[in-house]
């Protein structure tokens, strides 16, 4: 029942961590208009082929093979993604007609998406995507295969335990970051455990790793927290690796523990219950996707921290003890280079010093 991103949109995202260098949208010029606007200062170029109702109804193949070459001719790009959007795919627009007809020398990725391709879920774009990247030549049929489970679990996840369950939630903005951060703050001065989750997807490790990055090992010599993160280097796309290593190298210490990638957020959390089940700490802190995490199962207070007002409520159902939001994740660290600042680390931060 809630406006989430469409599968159009999650072909935009993931035709940026392919790092293609131009996007066309072959659709109206204010189709994923928010989307593409960020996806510039991530250094990607969003074209569209600016269609009007003259064009739903005779067609716009010449002018997504005029965008086509223009882009060409500009940019001289070495590949080029063309996503379609409800207004191309469902006048059946033949896109890889005309993109073989427009005769350029780039690698493109045909995408033909819409709003409601499959089911609506914005992993379908995604997973739609990531074929083509094959069929081009990008990406091997393995990492299709790995991200396509990814994608499908991702999807069940939220279906299962977050804000597309299907009943309406109305939106929550959590718990007190000042009364959770003391609460913290209260149990490493008297030497309680205390854990801190990384379970983030992909660039929004940016904004949720930077509680990791306050120097604990100053303030707690004696008593650090034990730090778990799915920041593995070595898994995903070139983009996704490269997050990973910019968070394990701006926190306070060493990652104790790594779940997985990135990009494999909707499994991590299973492996990051095990490790909390065997550490037993008297306060856990997950960020990102908290909702991966089933924290039934871990001992001591949890605190969730998540991007979205609308999952306060399913984490407080999951059992989780505060939930703490942090809004805009997705914009603030779109195009960012290194950890960004959060709320509630910056709370934390005044409350130390």
């Amino acid at each position: 029942m809630h406006p989430r991103p469409s599968p159009i949109a999650a072909a935009l995202y993931t035709l940026r961590d392919l790092e293609v260098d131009v996007i066309i949208m072959h659709g109206p010029a204010g189709c994923c208009f928010r989307t593409g606007r960020l996806l510039e200062d991530e250094g990607i170029r969003v074209i569209t082929t600016a269609m009007s109702e003259n064009d739903f109804i005779f067609g716009a193949g010449e002018k997504l093979s005029k965008t086509i070459r223009e882009v060409y001719e500009t940019f001289k790009p070495e590949n080029i993604g063309v996503v379609g959007t409800c207004a191309s795919m469902i006048i059946g627009e033949n896109m890889k007609k005309v993109v073989k007809e427009a005769d350029v020398d780039s690698n493109i990725i045909v995408v033909e998406t819409h709003g409601g391709f499959d089911s609506g879920d914005n992993t379908a774009g995604a997973i739609l995507t990531l074929k083509a990247a094959n069929k081009a030549g990008l990406i091997d049929e393995d990492e299709v295969k790995r991200q396509t489970q990814m994608l499908q679990k991702a999807t069940q996840l939220e279906k299962t335990r977050g804000m597309a369950k299907g009943e309406y939630i109305q939106p929550n903005y959590g718990d007190n970051k000042v009364k959770v951060a003391n609460m913290i703050i209260d149990a490493l001065n008297v030497n309680k455990k205390v854990s801190i989750v990384l379970n983030a997807k992909k660039e929004t490790s940016y904004l949720f790793a930077d509680i990791m990055s306050i120097p604990w090992s100053k303030y707690y010599p004696d008593n650090l927290p034990v730090f778990i993160a799915n920041t593995d280097e070595n898994i995903g796309l070139p983009y996704i690796k490269h997050h990973a290593t910019v968070v394990n190298s701006n926190v306070d210490k060493k990652m104790d523990y790594i779940t997985g990638g990135l990009d494999e957020y909707p499994v991590t959390g299973i492996k990051a219950q095990t490790i909390l089940e065997d550490e037993d700490c008297d306060v856990t802190i997950v960020l990102g996707v908290p909702h991966a995490v089933d924290i039934t199962k871990v001992p001591g207070k949890t605190i969730a921290v998540t991007d979205g007002p609308r999952l306060v409520k399913p984490l407080m159902d999951m059992g989780y003890d505060y939930v703490i939001t942090e809004l805009d994740a997705h914009s603030k660290t779109l195009g960012a280079k290194n950890i960004v600042e959060s709320e509630f680390a910056s709370t934390l931060r005044g409350l130390l010093e």
